[in-house]
């Protein structure tokens, strides 16, 4: 009989770990059944997808009061959902603010649950702690220092390396090479429509700046292609499902906060974080938020490796700004690629994704004795 696992991504990043979470565990085992709320990465590898991550993503305090009677009319499909399915396995992928809330609902049901990238929760809202080890059966973390983190709860985690090595090996590995010409600035606004109509415009109008220079914007896969029409210019390429082979040719990017400045970094590409929402939430975030940066790349090298230009600061005279040094002061370009190599060091070798399965499987196995 097949064990049936369950998983729950709410975004982009977490739908791609997933999904090569799904790729590597089909590998091992043939004797495996898979539903999801996910996108289209998920999707790809013949997951049965009950809710798509475009109804589910909000981003910032007001947006997510904005929607919350949605956000609670999810909540009660996902456990009708889970009750439905009767799955051996939760697997439930980041996304806290909606994961948690099923993580001890799914708990009184004796479900048992694997956590698959943490919370960030040594950025705010520590209390989460209790939540995860009350309801937890184990912790997948992908990056090196939540280990340590975990430790001063007395909470045991896993960590076995960050699956992006994986993705993008895999992409150097397949000689894709598309022809973008000379000269490019690579733009990545995110994935949720609320940050890529705040960011959009100004990272635009930035690297419009640059007359020589190409922009290309990697749209995101789970938004459709004609929400981008608004933002179309002269020298501005829109791209989808092609950010990999965007970021071998790109000179210099500007990247949202989030996964994509990591993966902007495995790529060695100068890049500029830009960060902006609305000013409510900016200002309560400030005010819970106990981090020095907001970058996964500074956050794991623990300085300022590269530019961050948080709210105010997020704007069109700043990014050109910071291009310019990017562009022009051939140091300045070298001390970054310098500590995208400590980065990449730092994060392991590649196989995280195919490490991470072996164990769930094995764990999967000593659940069900």
């Amino acid at each position: 009989m097949k064990k049936k696992i369950y998983i729950i991504s709410g975004e982009a990043s977490g739908d791609l770990h997933a999904a090569n979470l799904v790729h590597e565990l089909n590998k091992i085992s043939s004797d495996l059944y898979f539903r999801a709320w996910g996108g289209i990465r998920l999707r790809n590898e013949g997951v049965n997808i009950e809710k798509d991550i475009r109804d589910i993503a909000f981003m910032g305090f007001i947006e997510v009061l904005l929607n919350i009677r949605i956000i609670f009319k999810n909540l009660k499909q996902c456990k009708k959902n889970l009750l439905d399915f009767k799955p051996d396995i939760l697997i439930l992928v980041d996304y806290p603010g909606f994961n948690l809330r099923i993580a001890k609902w799914a708990k009184k049901q004796g479900i048992t649950i694997f956590y698959y990238i943490s919370p960030q929760i040594w950025a705010w809202k520590q209390s989460r702690i209790h939540t995860i080890k009350n309801t937890i059966t184990r912790m997948y973390c992908i990056l090196p220092f939540e280990k340590d983190f975990y430790a001063k709860f007395d909470m045991p985690v896993t960590y076995l390396g960050h699956p992006l090595l994986d993705e993008v090996k895999r992409f150097k590995d397949s000689n894709c090479d598309t022809n973008f010409g000379e000269k490019i600035i690579a733009i990545l606004p995110g994935s949720r429509k609320q940050e890529i109509e705040r960011k959009l415009p100004i990272m635009l109008a930035a690297s419009a700046k640059f007359t020589e220079y190409t922009s290309i914007v990697a749209c995101a896969p789970n938004l459709d292609i004609t929400f981008y029409d608004k933002y179309r210019a002269d020298n501005v390429i829109f791209i989808e499902n092609n950010t990999y082979s965007l970021l071998q040719k790109a000179d210099v990017a500007i990247v949202t906060s989030g996964t994509a400045t990591l993966e902007t970094a495995l790529f060695k590409v100068p890049q500029v974080v830009c960060y902006k929402t609305s000013r409510i939430s900016y200002l309560i975030a400030k005010q819970l938020i106990k981090i020095k940066y907001i970058s996964l790349v500074n956050l794991i090298l623990d300085k300022e490796a590269i530019v961050e230009l948080i709210q105010d600061d997020c704007s069109t005279h700043n990014i050109v700004r910071e291009l310019e040094k990017l562009l022009l002061n051939k140091i300045e370009n070298n001390r970054v690629k310098s500590c995208y190599n400590d980065l990449i060091y730092l994060l392991k070798d590649d196989g995280a994704s195919k490490r991470i399965a072996e164990d769930m499987l094995k764990n999967i196995k000593f659940e069900r004795k």
